[in-house]
């Protein structure tokens, strides 16, 4: 389905403050009135971790945590761009002439890359304006961003673009908690590597099959060929693949191609000094994770007595992959992760890109006070650089709305 625009309201200013504190940054800054503001939600995936881009469906939801921007459009063809941080210093730039350092994580680029990218659909846009910063991803956190309900976690398939409204067990609380650790995908290679041996890995279980390798690219385009269960591919997985990495000679000699044909023809420009890819581990990962989002999915539908503990043993099995054969955790998630179900999550599991970031932790409701307590003291006390930033590094949170545009009434 396409995607339909952000929805737009109309709203007294004096009734939202923080819109409000906006205008009046804004009217400081430029000398002039924003003619609109717009709200994207954060957003936190509940499960289906770097399977989006592989093609599988994912299970995210919005929350009431959100960015807000107030924006007016000007005649001259220049973007001016400030930040209410102050330690984040204003941005000019000719609209016509837009250039964007991949290798320096300046927060003005993530404006630019949609702005790149704004003569395509929506959610699509922002998946492929991202790749401007060197990102390979999937779909997502932009679909999420648009699609999002209050109330309601969403089941996004892809291809076409899907939305299925999951509605969470209730008497459970959903914390999200900062490790603390910065990784930025854009300016590392692990995100991009991944993406790559997910696709290698399609190729190779392809040919392997008889099937036709070179128009594949996803891990879900072999299962859709050979008609077989997300299980039936984890033993396909097991029979094709070794656990030890494959070099450039191994792959190109399963697929009848030179090293050099590989590199021009398949691997991304990011990853052609990559010497040694995991195939066996990043493709278990994948079909497996896919299996544990429809598993969710369900259990949330169904609604046995035990469904909490359900969903939690599903979140806890998805960070052990993601920990141990997709390797996108670190220790300090580990940790966290550790601390969140030793002070009661029924789940706990790394969200987002990982090698840093946050956890998502399902934590019973007449739990919530005291796990919050616990484990910020546990983890966030005792560590100079993260006193702060506990009070927004670790907070219970709702199923949120989607992104929005509001006019001044």
């Amino acid at each position: 389905m396409a995607t339909d625009p952000p929805a737009t309201l109309s709203v007294p200013l004096v009734e939202e403050p923080r819109l409000l504190k906006l205008k009046k940054m804004f009217v400081s800054k430029f000398q002039s009135t924003p003619k609109f503001y717009a709200r994207a939600p954060g957003r936190v995936n509940l499960i289906g971790e770097h399977i989006d881009y592989c093609g599988y469906s994912v299970l995210p939801m919005a929350i009431d945590q959100d960015i807000l921007i107030a924006a007016e459009p000007l005649n001259t063809p220049v973007i001016h761009l400030a930040n209410a941080n102050p330690s984040y210093e204003d941005f000019s730039t000719p609209a016509n002439n837009i250039e964007i350092n991949q290798t320096k994580p300046l927060w003005h680029n993530y404006f630019l890359c949609g702005f790149k990218g704004i003569q395509v659909e929506l959610a699509e846009l922002c998946a492929k304006s991202e790749r401007y910063i060197g990102t390979e991803g999937g779909g997502m956190d932009q679909s999420i961003c648009f699609l999002a309900e209050k109330g309601m976690a969403k089941l996004i398939e892809f291809s076409p673009l899907r939305a299925t409204d999951v509605r969470l067990p209730k008497g459970v609380a959903f914390v999200i908690a900062n490790s603390c650790v910065e990784m930025n995908k854009a300016a590392t290679s692990h995100y991009n590597i991944r993406v790559m041996e997910c696709r290698l890995a399609t190729k190779f279980l392809a040919k392997s099959r008889g099937l036709d390798w070179k128009a594949m690219a996803k891990l879900q385009d072999v299962q859709v060929a050979l008609k077989l269960s997300l299980e039936e591919m984890l033993a396909v997985v097991e029979d094709v693949l070794h656990p030890e990495p494959y070099g450039i000679e191994e792959i190109g000699e399963h697929l009848g191609i030179s090293p050099k044909e590989l590199g021009a023809q398949i691997l991304s420009q990011n990853t052609r000094d990559v010497t040694t890819f995991k195939l066996y581990q990043r493709a278990k990962h994948v079909y497996s994770e896919a299996a544990r989002v429809l598993e969710f999915k369900k259990i949330c539908e169904e609604a046995p007595v035990d469904a909490v503990q359900l969903l939690g043993a599903l979140m806890n099995q998805s960070h052990a992959s993601c920990r141990d054969f997709y390797e996108c955790s670190c220790p300090g998630l580990d940790r966290l992760v550790d601390i969140c179900r030793q002070f009661g999550a029924v789940g706990s599991r790394l969200t987002g890109a990982g090698w840093g970031g946050c956890t998502v932790s399902m934590v019973p409701a007449d739990n919530l006070e005291s796990f919050l307590a616990n484990v910020k003291e546990a983890y966030y006390k005792d560590r100079d650089q993260r006193l702060t930033l506990d009070e927004n590094s670790l907070f219970a949170t709702n199923p949120g709305g989607g992104a929005m545009v509001f006019l001044e009434a």
